[in-house]
């Protein structure tokens, strides 16, 4: 009796520290049924009552930060509860609330507008918010496979659009390769210690492992599966294809919370798992050329695309190359300010696919830097609007692009990486080029007789895109308080 006492305990503590996973779980399968019985014409339902899941989710995280009386650990150390895993998770529901207010206006009127966008999507934000709080290399895995599967069926939504349908199997191909690398990294690094919790990898690590070959070769496809997920060189052929194949309301929620899980998973087995001295030497300097064709490959081929989508495809390449700077520069200051940057470029990501959404309309896809021509005497303020995200994404002082990217690179140095720094500085100067170039087009050249009218649209996506960019500004101003917030939660954790 005592026994069974203990377990129903334990048992209960495992499941309030997952309360928010548990809610979205079941949420999720009770707007999939309720679905089947809503018809087309008022699936409005559906999408609000998404959108009211996620917020209440977002809310359990919150209010679980500092909750002295929920567990660290549950499930036998398979999953952790702390601060960074809380940040992510919270910019995770957010941007996903955004990118189900700002996909539904694209999603309608070319016969889109289904209920799987909506499961599918809330099951992928489980797999990543699984995958932040992973405490082992199974829970990982499994967080990230039901992310890509989800993934998966989401850019193949529109079944009829070949580009659409070609985008998911490149995506399904590539990805189940990389799943494979890690998997079988995974295998080598369990081989070598004989573990999979990532607490007693690194305490392994830290002592003298019997085979250490084989953990270095483990860690080598585990960093090539990570580079995968985050779309970095030469790791980024799916990208470009994803991002211009896939529906505007999909690529905006696969560009923008999946990098903050993508973050998670890189902090949870790079810093978690193989944080020890020895073992930073080794990753860090996979890293390293990791960041360096990122930031080369994403500026560089970006400068000569002309679609809006595919260039910002490569342009979060060239991201992605800064988010793996600051990771590189270990410890709270280089987590703390890739952990920024995450969280302000999927702000910002979800931001300029709402703006390609507004300015769309049934017939017209937007995704032509040409169909921005002569925006600002359209209509000035979605000219300023654009102006403020491409303005974020160059890293142009007073907007919080310049904050996060002067965070990393700090970092990099004080990690004695000059060289990377300034690299990172060259090719920061070379991205500013194609986003003028979106701005010089939008209020320096004259727009087109074939232009169609912006028309007005749902005020309730108007108002959250004003927002949302302009929290873009407000961020850059008065960031200190969120940056502060990232480097104490990875400093705690």
């Amino acid at each position: 009796m005592v026994s069974n006492a203990v377990e129903i305990a334990i048992s209960m503590a495992d499941i309030r520290a997952m309360l928010p996973e548990m809610f979205l779980l079941a949420s999720v399968f009770t707007i999939l049924m309720a679905d089947l019985f809503i018809p087309q014409k008022q699936r409005s339902v559906t999408h609000w009552l998404s959108i009211a899941v996620v917020v209440v989710a977002g809310v359990l995280v919150w209010r679980s930060i500092g909750d002295a009386s929920l567990a660290r650990t549950a499930f036998n150390g398979m999953y952790i509860r702390d601060e960074v895993a809380a940040v992510c998770k919270l910019f995770i529901l957010g941007t996903t609330a955004l990118a189900y207010v700002y996909a539904r206006p694209h999603l309608m009127p070319r016969g889109l507008f289904q209920g799987e966008f909506y499961t599918l999507s809330m099951f992928a934000v489980i797999g990543m918010m699984l995958l932040v709080s992973a405490g082992s290399l199974l829970s990982a895995y499994l967080g990230l496979e039901m992310l890509a599967l989800c993934s998966y069926a989401l850019v193949a939504l529109n079944r009829d659009n070949p580009m659409s349908s070609e985008a998911a199997m490149k995506y399904f191909v590539l990805g189940a390769l990389a799943s494979g690398l890690l998997l079988y990294g995974m295998s080598m690094v369990y081989g070598a210690t004989g573990s999979l919790d990532l607490g007693s990898i690194r305490a392994i690590a830290s002592s003298n492992v019997p085979r250490p070959e084989l953990l270095v070769f483990g860690i080598v496809f585990i960093v090539v599966g990570i580079a995968f997920k985050f779309g970095a060189a030469p790791f980024h052929a799916w990208v470009p294809d994803v991002y211009q194949g896939s529906p505007t309301g999909v690529a905006l929620f696969v560009a923008s919370a999946p990098k903050v899980a993508a973050f998670g998973m890189a902090y949870r087995l790079l810093d978690n798992g193989f944080g020890t001295p020895a073992l930073w030497s080794q990753w860090s300097a996979m890293l390293s050329v990791l960041a360096v064709l990122s930031l080369v490959i994403g500026n560089v081929v970006a400068i000569a695309q002309t679609n809006l989508k595919r260039m910002l495809a490569y342009s979060t390449i060239s991201h992605v190359g800064f988010l793996l700077l600051g990771i590189i520069g270990g410890g709270a200051d280089g987590f703390g300010a890739a952990l920024f940057y995450a969280t302000t470029y999927s702000l910002t990501a979800v931001a300029a696919f709402g703006l390609i959404v507004l300015l769309s309309r049934a017939g017209f896809e937007a995704e032509e830097i040409e169909d921005f021509r002569g925006l600002n005497q359209r209509n000035p303020f979605y000219a300023f609007l654009m102006l403020v995200v491409m303005a974020s994404f160059a890293g142009v002082p007073l907007f919080v692009g310049f904050l996060a990217k002067l965070q990393v690179l700090k970092a990099v140095i004080r990690a004695d990486a000059l060289w990377l720094a300034i690299i990172g500085g060259l090719c920061a100067v070379i991205g500013a080029y194609y986003y003028l170039r979106v701005i010089k087009v939008m209020y320096f050249d004259q727009p087109t007789a074939q232009a169609p009218a912006i028309t007005a649209t749902d005020p309730t996506f108007r108002i959250v895109l004003s927002a949302n960019v302009l929290a873009l500004i407000g961020l850059g101003i008065f960031g200190g308080p969120l940056m502060t917030w990232c480097l104490s939660a990875v400093a705690a954790s």
